[in-house]
């Protein structure tokens, strides 16, 4: 049994430069360059340029920010996703969270407010002004929805 869990436990951390455990215990300003685990507690500021995965013993309170965020653990604190934010069961998540992917999946608490905006490249998409949809039947009338872009005129 106990060598299942280590080979189960060694192959999510593969590819992960950094992996801090259940017994940790930080408080401050934690800045990584790779793909990052946490499963222990960390009070301030957490900032990934890769993936960061907040695994289900993880007890965060924190900002936290990250390319791509993973939470299976409880955030207390703001979290930004510049590419993907997902809070897998049994994840606990409160405060505010912004990301232009997000995934949610069943069995998760989720308490705060959500912004999605798109990924820079698609802001920097100035081409796409208008999108026209064709009438429904049902709808009665066609459909016409402007872009960012130009409400901001």
């Amino acid at each position: 049994m106990f060598e299942r869990e280590r080979d189960r436990t060694a192959g999510e951390e593969s590819g992960t430069s950094a992996f801090l455990g259940k017994g940790c215990r930080i408080s401050g300003k934690l800045t990584f360059e790779g793909t990052v685990r946490i499963e222990g507690h960390v009070e301030g500021e957490i900032t990934a340029q890769d993936t960061l995965t907040i695994g289900e013993s993880a007890v965060i309170n924190a900002q936290v920010t990250g390319t791509s965020v993973i939470i299976h653990g409880k955030v207390t604190g703001d979290i930004t996703a510049r590419r993907r934010l997902e809070i897998r069961a049994p994840g606990k998540v409160f405060g505010n969270i912004s990301a232009p992917s997000l995934v949610i999946n069943e069995g998760v608490i989720f308490e705060g407010q959500c912004t999605m905006s798109p990924t820079e490249p698609a802001r920097a998409d100035k081409d796409r002004k208008l999108a026209y949809f064709p009438k429904d039947d049902r709808a009665g009338e066609g459909v016409v929805l402007k872009a960012h872009s130009e409400l901001a005129k």
